[in-house]
């Protein structure tokens, strides 16, 4: 079904608003994909924080040439049947989900991507991104490294504090 100029319109500022805010874009092939996987995977991507949309590549083309930091952008890769992940908050969760999608479902595959600031990444480059640990891993692995010292300190603390009470009672004792 044509879409009409004005839906065009819409269709380009919506994904023009989504590549301005989106911290990382990543393109993604989904030839022989079903309807219900489709919808599978785009719940499992709202869950993630992504917004996962499918639109020509025309149209895309455009929104690409509208934003401000994207206009060099070298959109020669954009053929095919392609699906746009946007994510506003973390740079890997759209990679990631389409990672772990792709493990059952083999009819995607990694195009590129294209950065906030607009650097255009290799399909290699999305692949090995998807295996980094996301944003709220990170900060947990952070949090995990600060504190250990000291419960080192208060775990080696109490061990003393314990034996020495052990030996004060055996003492008392005999």
């Amino acid at each position: 079904m044509a879409l009409s100029k004005e839906k065009k319109n819409q269709v380009v500022s919506e994904v023009s608003d989504l590549l301005s805010s989106s911290k990382m874009t990543v393109i993604a092939k989904y030839r022989g994909t079903t309807v219900k996987s489709m919808q599978d995977f785009r719940r499992q991507a709202k869950a993630n924080g992504t917004t996962i949309r499918i639109a020509k590549n025309r149209l895309v083309k455009q929104a690409i040439s509208q934003t401000k930091s994207l206009k060099d952008v070298d959109t020669g890769i954009l053929e095919g049947m392609l699906l746009y992940a946007f994510n506003p908050e973390d740079e890997v969760a759209p990679a990631q989900v389409i990672a772990a999608y792709s493990k059952n479902n083999p009819t995607f595959d990694f195009v590129g991507a294209i950065s906030a600031d607009g650097k255009l990444l290799t399909a290699e480059e999305v692949k090995s991104m998807a295996t980094l640990p996301g944003k709220h891993q990170l900060i947990a692995e952070v949090m995990a490294m600060l504190t250990s010292p000291l419960n080192d300190t208060m775990n080696a603390l109490s061990g003393n504090l314990h034996g020495l009470l052990d030996g004060l009672s055996a003492k008392i004792v005999n």
